[in-house]
């Protein structure tokens, strides 16, 4: 694996550890449903590609 996939894993996992905080404070006040389903489904795209990454690894 060379550096240039590590650091874009590492950057994954630091998108996903935030998309995941963003997510709990939407639900803990949901003003805005979309908000909710907008932050699922990029941490849904956040999580394949990193799993896509790990695969190749």
């Amino acid at each position: 694996m060379d550096k240039r996939v590590k650091k874009k894993m590492e950057a994954l996992q630091q998108r996903i550890q935030r998309l995941k905080q963003q997510l709990a404070g939407a639900k803990k006040q949901p003003d805005d449903l979309r908000e909710i389903q907008t932050l699922q489904a990029q941490l849904a795209a956040a999580e394949a590609e990193l799993a896509k990454l790990k695969a190749q690894a």
